[in-house]
């Protein structure tokens, strides 16, 4: 019986139902550890914990597509570098994605994105649907600029020139120079979203250490009109900062 294959979608999460209820307890105590130390009102604390919880379930789900896709990235060049080895050893491409197909089956189980990807190009191919159409209906699907930039170079190259193996071989090399640039940006950007999380915690553990060992010293800003109007000013400022510190640190390579 022929193995059914289905086309991934890269629009949608894998997220299973208990990563989808921990991304809301995870959000839901964040939220309601923040709103706790900034009012001291339970309800307030429960309701506002609530929403970050949901609000966190959709920023974990989209996280998720946004891994795949980096794994997805990763898993096409090590393609490529399967590929390059194959053609120069005097294998026309169909037989390099054939040779790939088996080289990587060594590190990557049978049920990865890129073997799926592989056995719907190789499918496509006996159908007699071109090998430039199904790398650009990958491209298309997952929006990788690698891929789209392999699948236009190998669009245009396609039946046309002698040279697709060192044009391959080439392409390769891009992208493995700049994953190794990106991959040293992320080094140096780790130690500072490292330091703007800890500059984001300080905040709220001096107002809890304040507010519950302080002796009384802060009752007056949850016990007054004007004490509520300085929380809530503090907390915006706590959430405009949170965005801003993610937005630069989150650098888009």
């Amino acid at each position: 019986m022929e193995k059914r294959i289905i086309v991934p979608d890269y629009t949608r999460s894998l997220l299973r139902g208990i990563d989808l209820a921990l991304a809301f307890l995870i959000g839901f105590a964040a939220g309601f550890l923040v709103l706790f130390i900034f009012y001291k009102i339970a309800i307030l604390a429960i309701i506002g914990g609530a929403a970050f919880g949901v609000a966190n379930i959709f920023a974990s789900a989209a996280g998720s597509v946004k891994k795949r896709l980096s794994k997805l990235r990763v898993q096409f060049f090590d393609l490529l570098e399967a590929m390059s080895v194959g053609m120069r050893a005097g294998k026309p491409l169909l037989k390099s994605l054939q040779s790939a197909r088996e080289d990587l089956l060594l590190i990557y189980p049978e049920d990865s994105d890129i073997i799926v990807e592989l056995d719907i190009v190789l499918g496509r191919f006996d159908n007699a649907v071109p090998l430039s159409e199904a790398f650009a209906d990958l491209a298309a699907r997952s929006r990788l600029e690698d891929v789209a930039s392999f699948a236009t170079i190998y669009a245009t190259i396609e039946g046309k020139s002698g040279r697709a193996d060192e044009i391959t071989r080439e392409t390769q090399q891009i992208i493995a120079d700049k994953m190794e640039i990106e991959m040293e940006i992320d080094t140096l950007m780790t130690a500072a979203k490292t330091e703007v999380n800890i500059m984001l915690i300080m905040p709220l553990v001096i107002l809890a250490v304040i507010g519950y060992a302080g002796a009384g010293f802060m009752d007056a800003i949850y016990t007054t009109g004007a004490g509520r109007v300085v929380s809530t000013a503090g907390l915006v400022v706590f959430i405009i900062s949170y965005i801003l510190a993610r937005k630069f640190s989150n650098v888009k390579l």
